[in-house]
């Protein structure tokens, strides 16, 4: 007859605890959810303008004919007067901070290989 493999009996389980009832979650109010301020309509934007129809229209046409006119005689782009208003600016930055920048980038690449590292 073969023996059956022993096994150690269950641990005994503990007694139950008598718990003090949890306290009532507190009531937090639900948060009110209120709908957007509807966008104002194209009619009513149209109404709150300050220029009327015949002053914008005026000065549509002032600021069309400017374009143009400068167009005309001078083929030159936006583009190309904001670089030749930027260049002058650049350069006297680029003289004040890249002298004083690349000193001290060089210093601390000297420092570092003098130092062994790589």
């Amino acid at each position: 007859m073969a023996e059956a493999p022993f096994s150690p009996p269950p641990p005994p389980q503990p007694a139950p605890v008598a718990r003090a009832p949890e306290p009532a979650a507190r009531q937090e109010p639900e948060p009110r959810w209120e709908a957007p301020a509807p966008a104002p309509s194209y009619a009513s934007a149209i109404e709150d303008r300050l220029l009327s129809n015949a002053t914008n229209d005026a000065v549509t046409g002032a600021f069309g004919a400017l374009t143009n006119t400068i167009l005309a005689n001078n083929a030159r782009t936006l583009d190309d007067i904001v670089k030749d208003m930027l260049r002058p600016m650049l350069r006297a930055w680029l003289d004040d901070n890249l002298p004083p920048l690349v000193e001290r980038l060089v210093k601390q690449e000297i420092e570092r290989v003098a130092r062994g590292g790589r």
